[in-house]
């Protein structure tokens, strides 16, 4: 055993040498053993108070003001002080350099694992995995989030209060339908995105009204405009990102709610990878977590004692509740991902015939983390379970499949068991569970009466015959109707395009229209 003045720390406590010393101790292990690749870190030390502050404002070190902020804060300010929940460790902003809050509150063994856990796992998942490469701009967001919350703070200054929350209320509502699902030619570039803003508004507010000026609203019409196919195209419809389509064509938004449309947009595309990499972004961080945390051990850096309250707290982060539990709410995306890397490092080191026929291409290759470095290189959460979740783990998670259709049987049918056939479809409904193309409803403008009254037309594909909530519909329609002006209609249709719902939704007078 190393003597103990090779030891990062003693007992519980530290100061900021003593993470420098942890941080330094973490990064040889992920770099020079496991091959990490990472952006700079930043790592600073906040209150709880401080993190709950995170919480309210969705994790982000610099934001705009609003009213639901300081709504969440108080809630969950009341919570924690009642004991009625718990706070994070840390939060890891994907930036570069990567940003990893700490609490203060934490023991120095919790400060290893965080740093471990997010200055290294999260921070080389964020560098490397596609999906954030093609949609988030980690070097510019933090200068657009300053200017963000400038912007948001001249814009209360000039045009009120009252005016830029119903605007920010509106674009809240619909940020789930604001995002862009299918990459462009032109990756996302925030900081250029700041320096053209001005030029920008001016020009589109010029083409966006030379647009409306041609529009027929008298009885004489013209044909060729009224061309179902030529106006669609003028609009670019259909289109799903209904913030970008109001953001360029709604006819009665003042030049700043245009952008302050775009800054919620450009926010709401940021998180977009996060949605869909949940599983394998914390189950890379926490399998890197413990092989650093088990290594440090291993070389006496740090005490027994220390490595199991370590232990104990992984072991309650990869807690995964029964399915006949009280606490079972879903899968536990660390205890998933956590479960399927090392099932991954497993078969790659030491394969059975079962692994060998089911996973040719890594079973028994030998070289673990270059394996696992492609995976969360070029996987998203849907793609890495339908090809990597083997029936091995499959038999030790106890996985089945019920299927319940009234249509087609009178109760809750078991129809994947554990046979071949039953783990491919075991599989593949789990996968879809985390496919946003499935989760997600399919939302699109599909035209507008520009002839007429100008209500703007929108279309649901329904799924499996899942319908959307009608309370919430009509409260984010009463926003889109909001921010639109006129009249706004939603079909609901099924696949055979047989129309199942219809909401129709007229605007309210607000400041921000008359700002």
């Amino acid at each position: 055993m190393t003597a103990t003045t090779d030891r990062l720390f003693e007992g519980a406590d530290w100061d900021f040498q003593t993470l420098q010393r942890i941080h330094d101790a973490c990064e040889e292990i992920a770099r020079s053993e496991l091959g990490l690749d990472t952006y700079p870190n930043q790592i600073e030390v906040i209150t709880a108070e401080q993190m709950l502050d995170a919480y309210s404002s969705v994790g982000m070190p610099l934001f705009y003001k609003h009213w639901s902020f300081g709504k969440h804060f108080a809630h969950q300010e009341a919570s924690y002080r009642k004991g009625l929940m718990g706070l994070a460790y840390e939060i890891v902003i994907n930036s570069s350099p990567c940003i990893s809050y700490l609490m203060e509150e934490n023991t120095a063994t919790m400060q290893t694992l965080v740093i471990a856990h997010a200055a290294f796992g999260h921070n080389h998942f964020f560098k490397n995995n596609y999906l954030f490469k093609q949609w988030t701009d980690a070097e510019g967001i933090l200068d657009y989030l300053d200017f963000a919350k400038n912007y948001v703070a001249q814009c209360e200054e000039r045009h009120g209060r009252l005016a830029v929350e119903q605007t920010l209320d509106a674009a809240h509502a619909l940020m789930s339908h604001g995002i862009d699902r299918y990459p462009g030619k032109k990756k996302l570039d925030l900081r250029a995105e700041e320096k053209r803003a001005g030029d920008r508004r001016l020009h589109e507010e010029g083409a966006f009204n030379d647009l409306w000026r041609t529009v027929p609203t008298g009885p004489i019409k013209s044909p060729e405009l009224l061309n179902t196919e030529r106006r669609r195209n003028l609009l670019g419809l259909p289109q799903e990102n209904l913030l970008y389509f109001l953001e360029k064509t709604a006819p009665r938004l003042q030049p700043w709610q245009r952008e302050v449309l775009r800054i919620v947009r450009h926010i709401a595309q940021y998180f977009y990878p996060q949605s869909q990499t949940k599983v394998m972004n914390e189950g890379t961080a926490t399998y890197v977590h413990y092989r650093i945390m088990t290594r440090l051990h291993e070389q006496g850096q740090i005490s027994d004692g220390n490595f199991l309250e370590f232990l104990q707290s992984h072991t309650n982060v990869v807690f995964q509740p029964e399915f006949d539990d009280q606490r079972f709410s879903g899968f536990n995306p660390y205890a998933l991902g956590f479960a399927m890397m090392q099932d991954i490092e497993r078969i790659v080191s030491s394969p059975d015939d079962e692994d060998r026929e089911w996973f040719p291409d890594i079973a028994g290759t030998g070289d673990v983390m270059a394996v696992l470095r492609d995976i969360w290189a070029n996987y998203r959460d849907e793609s890495f379970i339908s090809q990597f979740l083997s029936p091995r783990l499959m038999r030790h998670l106890r996985l089945f499949h019920l299927h319940d259709d009234p249509a087609e049987s009178a109760g809750v049918l078991v129809d994947a068991i554990h046979d071949e056939r039953g783990y491919r479809r075991v599989r593949r409904e789990l996968a879809r569970q985390y496919d946003v193309g499935y989760i997600d409803a399919n939302i699109e403008v599909v035209d507008v009466d520009l002839a007429g009254d100008r209500r703007l037309m929108l279309r649901h594909s329904v799924v499996k015959g899942a319908q959307l909530n009608e309370a919430d519909a009509k409260r984010v329609l009463q926003h889109l109707a909001d921010l639109w002006s006129y009249d706004v209609s939603l079909v609901e249709v099924d696949p055979t395009d047989t129309i199942e719902k219809e909401y129709v939704v007229s605007p309210r007078e607000l400041a921000a229209a008359a700002a």
